[in-house]
């Protein structure tokens, strides 16, 4: 039987960062929300995109540093 914390720790990767990551994303959402016109029913769409855009950005400045 899986304790609770292990159960915790494998959902998703602990961070320091998370929460810069997590507000990135958020602001690059919004703002592909705003080119679009503000147009509703894509928020799935432009998290997703926002997210793999901004992930990769880091990914790129972490193998640069």
């Amino acid at each position: 039987m899986t304790s609770e914390k292990s159960k915790n720790t494998s959902v998703r990767p602990i961070s320091e960062s998370q929460p810069n990551l997590e507000e990135a994303i958020r602001r690059r959402a919004y703002a592909l929300y705003e080119q679009r016109g503000r147009e509703d029913g894509h928020d799935v769409d432009d998290w997703l995109r926002a997210e793999a855009e901004v992930t990769h950005s880091a990914a790129k400045t972490m193998m640069v540093a």
